[in-house]
């Protein structure tokens, strides 16, 4: 038999003994919802009782997603700022995922890409904090979770704009975290390392062909050279992050960065 404890405003979801989180009643939107984390974030926080809003520039994946796990589809190109408000306000978990790459020495990077990737991954996030924070202050409970990567703690080379942007939503959940935090709003960012998805798996076949070597060899001589874990991390591993930290006792974590990098900032 299974225990729930009484929801309210403070504690958020409850949690049942087997450390279930139940997000019953609880409205979630997670960008670039059409695969890869976000695509296991969004299942994961419907599965956990949420209405998920499916975000994604991409609309048959969006809708996908979305029909598979009943929750709203929604397409949009989140480089374009006015788009923000078409999207839902009254959110109780924002999960800023989207994002893009590009790989190119400083002095060769176009700067209309740089430019695109801090409007997708810094300027989009900020303009949806910013809209859905007076739900969530007007209820008492929020969670706003940052799927940032192990770059934004740690630099490489050749990722100047990824690197850029990740350090800058760093900064942005961390003010987050302080302005939420008399409001029962948390602010926390996830921070993988390589994770298995699409745009990673892209890079492998595209490194494997600009050096002349094996997939496998990119894996463990390039991507993974700096992490004492050698395997990619699954997008289903950072989703568990994510919904732990809507769980009724993580309200005391806010402002943090949560590594999930294989011991790559430890060594």
């Amino acid at each position: 038999m299974t225990r729930e404890f009484a929801s309210s405003q403070q504690l958020g979801p409850t949690v049942s003994a087997t450390g279930g989180v139940n997000l019953s009643g609880r409205a979630a939107l997670v960008t670039g919802g059409g695969s890869g984390i976000g695509l296991a974030c969004a299942a994961a926080l419907a599965a956990a009782g949420a209405e998920v809003h499916v975000v994604d520039l991409d609309a048959e994946k969006a809708k996908t997603v979305a029909d598979a796990i009943g929750g709203v589809a929604h397409t949009a190109d989140l480089a374009d700022a006015d788009i923000i408000d078409t999207l839902p306000s009254d959110i109780d978990i924002l999960v800023n995922n989207a994002g893009l790459q590009h790989v190119a020495a400083l002095h060769e990077f176009p700067p209309d890409r740089f430019a695109l990737m801090q409007r997708v991954m810094v300027t989009a996030p900020f303009l949806l904090i910013r809209r859905v924070l007076p739900h969530m202050y007007a209820g008492g409970w929020g969670r706003v979770i940052n799927i940032s990567s192990v770059h934004g703690l740690r630099a490489s080379a050749f990722k100047s704009a990824y690197v850029t942007a990740k350090h800058a939503l760093e900064g942005l959940s961390k003010v987050t975290a302080v302005e939420g935090a008399p409001h029962g709003v948390t602010s926390n960012c996830v921070n993988p390392g390589y994770v298995r998805t699409p745009l990673v798996e892209g890079q492998i076949q595209d490194q494997a062909a600009a050096h002349g070597i094996s997939p496998d060899d990119v894996l463990s001589d390039v991507l993974l050279t700096r992490a004492p874990v050698k395997r990619l991390l699954e997008a289903e591993e950072v989703a568990a992050a994510a919904l732990w930290l809507c769980g009724p006792h993580t309200s005391y974590i806010t402002g943090a960065s949560l590594p999930l990098d294989g011991g790559w900032g430890a060594s």
